[in-house]
């Protein structure tokens, strides 16, 4: 038995009322420009409260820059 498809998101309904029109290539770029821009500024927006809760440094992150995490057999 196939397992029933998840109804779609309020976001996906949303894109799917503004496809129903059909734009210049250029508006269609705009958009999409837009929605890149949205997403980091909210991925942006929580590392920096993640930063902030637990008072991370500078120095920190140059820690993490010069660490190597490799899964052993991955190479």
């Amino acid at each position: 038995m196939m397992a029933a498809k998840p109804p779609l998101t309020n976001l996906q309904l949303e894109l799917l009322k503004l496809y129903a029109h059909q734009l210049p290539e250029d508006q269609l770029l705009e958009i999409k420009l837009l929605l890149g821009r949205y997403f980091a500024q909210k991925a942006t927006d929580a590392m920096q409260k993640t930063w902030q809760e637990q008072q991370l440094s500078p120095e920190d992150m140059k820690k993490w820059a010069n660490e190597h995490h490799r899964i052993k057999g991955s190479h």
